[in-house]
């Protein structure tokens, strides 16, 4: 059996996702080459499969893997399905004991696949390992949280963000905490999280009522409360070049975050929270228009006010609602 299925999710960032699966095969090559009978001080290499799951790009991304990297298993969506039910396509067909979401905007440094095998096996009451991202700089780059409570969700990520109580936002990004040493956590980010096979059988898939955003957290929620711990890993580490598929769609990622963030409240907090924190959002977004606007009215940058001008009223126009309403 596989020992790690490396699932990556594609969406028209194919420069970075060559990188990504060139790293991936340095590491398989440095596994391979270090396959040797095991001592009593040695652990077995870990074998790895790698499965790209293309959301209807149109940059070419599907003929480069299938070109560059034939031995990379290659499922082509004629659409852009979402994040969790393109990542849910490939643990459908994955043969590992773990199965790695990798973003495709990442690159492995290291042994840092190893790593979080070993960590997991040895610790089998683990459902899911998320290693240190590093920004392309080398500094940590946040990933590890708390869950969010409904206080959290009306100042994070909202023009409000930089008036929060300096606890709130310390406690939800665990800044408490130092960042170099292994803790469990409530939840990791979704650019690189490692899921034990077993727990996932059990816990189920990711819900793909979430397009993409929040599906992680959703999912980290539905393994702790099944009994699984979830752990940062810094000694396993992995560079992490940020959103390079959802800033090509400013307002898309701007609806599909708060949407996404409001089905999650509904979901653990209920449809009043979630309404309430639905309005607050639009009226936020009703408020930066009309700085905008103003800002455009001076002559201030107008191409950036236009651009953000458009975003924000796209926001407004779908209400934050899922198809078919909140769901």
């Amino acid at each position: 059996m596989v020992d790690l299925s490396i699932v990556i999710v594609n969406w028209n960032v194919r420069d970075l996702l060559r990188r990504c699966l060139s790293s991936l095969l340095v590491a398989r090559r440095s596994l391979l080459v270090d396959r040797q009978p095991a001592t009593s001080n040695q652990q077995p290499a870990t074998s790895i499969e790698i499965i790209v799951v293309d959301n209807g790009s149109a940059d070419g991304s599907v003929q480069m893997v299938r070109v560059e990297f034939p031995g990379v298993r290659l499922i082509a969506n004629a659409d852009n399905r979402g994040f969790p039910a393109a990542n849910n396509q490939g643990i459908g067909v994955a043969q590992g004991r773990y199965i790695l979401l990798l973003n495709p905007d990442t690159e492995v440094v290291g042994d840092a696949l190893a790593t979080m095998v070993a960590f997991a096996d040895a610790h089998p009451d683990v459902g899911i390992v998320g290693p240190q991202l590093l920004n392309p700089d080398g500094s940590v780059q946040s990933s590890r949280r708390r869950f969010p409570t409904l206080a959290t969700g009306f100042f994070e990520s909202t023009w409000l963000q930089g008036y929060a109580p300096r606890r709130l936002l310390e406690r939800y990004y665990v800044l408490d905490r130092p960042d170099d040493i292994v803790q469990e956590v409530d939840w990791v980010t979704g650019a690189a999280l490692m899921a034990r096979r077993e727990a996932v059988e059990q816990v189920g898939p990711l819900d793909e009522g979430f397009f993409m955003y929040s599906e992680e957290l959703d999912w980290c929620r539905r393994f702790r409360e099944a009994g699984w711990r979830v752990v940062y890993l810094p000694t396993a580490r992995i560079v992490h070049h940020v959103g390079k598929s959802s800033e090509q769609v400013v307002a898309a990622r701007h609806i599909h975050f708060q949407t996404s963030k409001v089905r999650y409240f509904r979901k653990y907090h209920g449809p009043q929270a979630a309404e309430a924190l639905r309005l607050f959002l639009l009226g936020n977004y009703a408020w930066q228009l009309g700085v905008e606007g103003a800002k455009w009215l001076v002559g201030h940058k107008r191409s950036l006010r236009a651009q953000r001008i458009a975003a924000y009223r796209q926001v407004l126009r779908s209400g934050l609602r899922l198809p078919g309403g909140l769901q």
